[in-house]
């Protein structure tokens, strides 16, 4: 590992102002960022904690629906936000180890937009809302490819913003290995439309099922997806399994979300 500077800004402000230095890396709980500095593949001059800033952690009900700070350990969303949300609740105790989700936050997962991270099938299908430390960004619009977001240079992720939907269910078939998921999906229904989002499937990372979606708005029943097919194109395609495999493991994950969601 490179030798670096560490800063611990107390506030949103002070870590804008940190970030804004040359060579400077946001750290958040560090789960994908450390291992790649230990192999030498990142070699940031500053990293700057955003841990320890207090209005970046915690979850509570707002206007929106559920607020999550950026820096919210999973295990605490686990805990948190069963009673309002207790389908992201249990995505978030799935996550890793305790070991991982004591120290990983849904503000990092989000950012590195892992494409086989289980957050952001979450925050796709809500719909949900991310909040930066400069702007409100859509869920849509957020996610924009393998390892690739909206973020700009000097932006981090201070919040998300879920709408709660009426039912809702997280599916994933584990890598059994990291835990990842080698295809994982996620159903929410809401009063407008149901919206499914998966994750651990596509080389583009995390995308919306809308053949899927406007089926299951009609019918919410794994009977509405009898006469659909996923194209295995586009597909993850590795020694865990081919693209083939990952098209077939989205439907029937996709119904197993619907049945337990509903």
């Amino acid at each position: 590992m490179h030798n670096f500077d560490f800063a611990k800004p107390s506030t949103i402000a002070e870590a804008a102002k940190a970030l804004a230095a040359d060579g400077a890396q946001a750290l958040s709980g560090g789960q994908t960022l450390i291992p790649t500095m230990k192999q030498r593949l990142a070699a940031p001059g500053v990293l700057v904690s955003l841990t320890g800033i207090a209005e970046m952690q915690g979850v509570c009900m707002g206007d929106g629906g559920l607020h999550i700070g950026a820096a919210t350990p999973h295990a605490v969303v686990a805990k948190e936000a069963k009673a309002h949300y207790p389908a992201l609740a249990a995505l978030a105790g799935g996550i890793g180890d305790p070991a991982v989700r004591s120290r990983g936050t849904i503000g990092g997962s989000i950012a590195n937009n892992d494409p086989a991270a289980c957050y952001p099938s979450a925050v796709l299908a809500s719909g949900a809302t991310v909040v930066t430390n400069k702007r409100k960004i859509a869920a849509d619009d957020y996610f924009q490819g393998l390892f690739t977001t909206a973020l700009e240079e000097g932006e981090f992720v201070t919040s998300v913003i879920f709408p709660i939907p009426s039912s809702a269910a997280y599916v994933k078939f584990n890598q059994p290995a990291s835990r990842f998921a080698l295809t994982g999906v996620f159903v929410a229904k809401y009063a407008d439309g149901v919206r499914v989002a998966v994750t651990g499937a596509g080389n583009d990372g995390v995308f919306r099922w809308k053949e899927a979606e406007a089926a299951l708005s009609g019918n919410f029943s794994a009977d509405a997806l009898s006469g659909l097919t996923v194209d295995p194109d586009g597909m993850i395609a590795d020694l865990h399994g081919s693209a083939a495999y990952r098209a077939n493991l989205v439907k029937v994950l996709t119904g197993r979300a619907v049945t337990a969601a509903g």
